[in-house]
């Protein structure tokens, strides 16, 4: 059933549901368009209205040919909506669950044109916050680039930050998709320009292995991993093109490529990997269902959980065919950062590593746990022989006693 949007604008169907509103296929005075309607619970948060009318401005602004515009921003009553323009084509992830993984030549062409749009974004002094698959969008009118790779465009920027109103989020809340999130939004500071880079380098790295490098389990446990671990490295892919990634995935923001400097070095990757397959990457490893390899994991992977796709942010639930997850949750504590008790830090694990959490990692830990208990175990069973030794000068236990004066002899321990 078609529905007026303002007075300009008619939605005729719905094109996608998200956590932050719904997608409708509409028609505006210029043609065809797409039109994000908020929640309703959003457009009665008079404090998030006015954040929205505040980045009208700035999001109008915005042109750039790798970046869906923003045409209008309509406050009208209990809607409150993006109208932006039509793509003709589908989403990253919709290509992703088809394929699994891309060929390294279509995965640094699509990434290279985000980069482009988070340039162009980030000079007029706009952070994306939520650069992830379900956001970049494949023009299939658009002619074919590298590896097959239509041409990409990164939607929904100002979303995230029209969510994150002082009222709404409080201090200690993350905005964003878990698989994607820098450490430093994990940390509690503010969104720079590098959460977008670093969002983007994840991205490329599940176009090239065919999932995340810190996802999969429960959404703290993947916080957690952004801040304490390392990227393990992906084999047969140009050592130059594994650097650049490394350097994006960096913990420290100061570290990461500028969004102009990340498109240009993939630009000029492009023609050293072109015709390369697809990689050959193992899976990370299922995890058991044994409940003595959660033993003192605050954030257990759950059983077989997937490794491909992010994770929903709220428990119990599911991503949907949209899969917009501008949800707010709780900054893990410096304890469970860490990995173990308040105070103590988990060392890094280095590159190639197991994964903390993973399946042999938590064997391995079990494992060791016991043989350290059965060391402790002789451990007292010797002492207390030594004790019963020591007790009787020396001798056998059936010999009459020595002297009482007489001391025992002194033993080399």
């Amino acid at each position: 059933m078609a529905r007026k949007i303002g007075s300009r604008y008619t939605a005729h169907q719905i094109l996608g549901r998200g956590s932050a509103g719904t997608v409708w296929l509409g028609e505006g005075p210029e043609g065809p368009v797409a039109i994000k309607l908020l929640r309703e619970d959003l457009a009665s948060d008079q404090e998030l209205v006015g954040r929205f009318v505040q980045e009208r401005t700035a999001l109008l602004g915005l042109d750039h040919a790798r970046v869906v515009a923003v045409r209008d921003l309509v406050v009208d009553g209990d809607d409150l909506a993006l109208v932006m323009d039509l793509v003709r084509g589908t989403d990253l992830r919709t290509r992703l669950d088809r394929e699994r993984r891309l060929a390294p030549a279509a995965a640094v062409s699509i990434v290279a044109d985000v980069a482009d749009a988070l340039a162009a974004a980030h000079a007029a002094g706009i952070v994306h916050r939520d650069v992830k698959p379900e956001n970049i969008l494949l023009d299939m009118e658009g002619p074919l680039g590298p590896g097959g790779a239509h041409p990409a465009l990164l939607t929904d920027f100002g979303v995230a930050k029209l969510i994150d109103t002082p009222g709404r989020t409080k201090s200690t809340r993350v905005i964003g998709t878990p698989d994607y999130v820098a450490p430093e939004i994990v940390e509690g500071l503010p969104p720079r320009a590098a959460v977008d880079i670093y969002a983007l380098a994840t991205v490329l790295y599940e176009l090239l292995a065919g999932f995340t490098p810190f996802g999969g389990g429960h959404p703290g446990a993947v916080l957690r991993r952004h801040v304490t671990e390392t990227v393990v490295p992906l084999p047969g892919i140009p050592d130059e093109l594994w650097q650049l990634i490394v350097q994006c995935l960096a913990k420290a923001p100061a570290s990461r490529l500028r969004a102009s400097e990340l498109a240009a070095r993939l630009h000029d990757l492009l023609p050293l990997v072109a015709g390369m397959p697809p990689l050959d990457v193992d899976e990370p490893d299922a995890e058991p269902a044994a409940a003595e390899a959660y033993e003192d994991d605050p954030y257990p992977t759950l059983p077989n959980a997937p490794r491909r796709t992010a994770v929903p942010l709220v428990p119990g639930s599911s991503t949907d065919s949209n899969r917009d997850t501008h949800t707010s949750m709780r900054v893990p504590a410096p304890d469970e950062l860490s990995g173990g008790p308040r105070g103590t830090a988990r060392a890094p694990r280095p590159a190639g590593g197991r994964r903390p959490g993973s399946a042999r990692h938590r064997s391995e830990a079990v494992r060791k746990r016991r043989i350290t208990l059965g060391i402790a175990a002789l451990a007292l069973a010797v002492a207390a022989g030594v004790g019963g030794y020591l007790a009787t000068g020396g001798d056998d236990p059936g010999a009459p006693p020595q002297d009482s004066e007489q001391s025992a002899p002194s033993q080399p321990w």
